[in-house]
């Protein structure tokens, strides 16, 4: 499996943790280890690791696992609803538990994981906002993937400016229509987001800003394998420079 055709041992796997369905597609022995969350309407959970897989040579694991309260489980705090009659939750941290406490001791151990292979942690719409905001929660995470992140959610900007992020690479995205949206509040996710990589430069963090041509819903399989190939090629690169080749930001 690999973007340049070579075959290598593969780890096709779906696994439950408590009620948490998960699912596993990759190499046996990877690089990296990509964590995403999902929502129930996700498709083929190999549809994902397979775009990026066509887009990389790098060898990786990729985890995936599915979300049941989309707008509970992923925010952070308590919000009114912004589009709909769904408010938001605050169920953001007891996610953040699940994946530190209990999938991660579980892929470490089943599929001999090592403590020095880098992770990351990327998603889609609310699941790359809530990466985002995992960012500044833990170091866990060598590299964050966001794309088409809701940065738009309230008081997220203030958050966000007055911390800083513990990961070492973070990717953005956007769609370049997202912000025509009619919903005031969802339309100003653009100057949001250049607002969070301002901030993120700010910090020093390894950063991108991408805009990709289309709405919200345009390509979603293909905008996060970008965010996680993206923060692949910087890891490696970070890991070429610390045997003693140079790099240049």
């Amino acid at each position: 499996m690999s973007g340049n055709g070579e075959c290598r041992p593969m780890v096709k796997r779906a696994f439950l943790i408590g009620e948490n369905q998960c699912f596993a597609y990759g190499d046996e022995e990877p690089r990296f280890l990509l964590i995403q969350p999902e929502g129930e309407r996700a498709e083929s959970p190999v549809r994902q690791p397979e775009c990026i897989s066509s887009l990389c040579g790098s060898s990786f694991l990729h985890v995936s696992f599915r979300v049941t309260d989309w707008n509970k489980e992923l925010s952070p705090w308590n919000a009114a609803p912004v589009f709909g009659r769904d408010a938001f939750g605050n169920g953001a941290a007891g996610t953040l538990m699940f994946i530190m406490e209990k999938l991660l001791p579980y892929v470490r151990a089943e599929f001999g994981i090592g403590p020095k292979v880098p992770m990351v942690l990327g998603g889609y719409s609310l699941a790359a906002f809530f990466a985002l905001w995992c960012a500044y929660q833990t170091d866990t995470f060598s590299a964050i993937a966001a794309a088409s992140p809701s940065v738009w959610f309230p008081g997220w900007i203030e958050y966000a400016g007055a911390r800083r992020p513990l990961a070492g690479c973070i990717y953005l995205s956007l769609g370049d229509r997202e912000k025509k949206a009619k919903n005031s509040i969802l339309s100003s996710v653009g100057d949001c987001l250049r607002e969070q990589y301002r901030l993120l430069e700010e910090s020093g963090v390894r950063s991108m800003l991408e805009w990709n041509p289309g709405n919200h819903f345009t390509d979603p399989e293909l905008r996060c394998a970008k965010g996680f190939v993206w923060c692949m090629e910087k890891l490696g690169e970070q890991a070429d420079g610390d045997n003693g080749n140079h790099i240049s930001r």
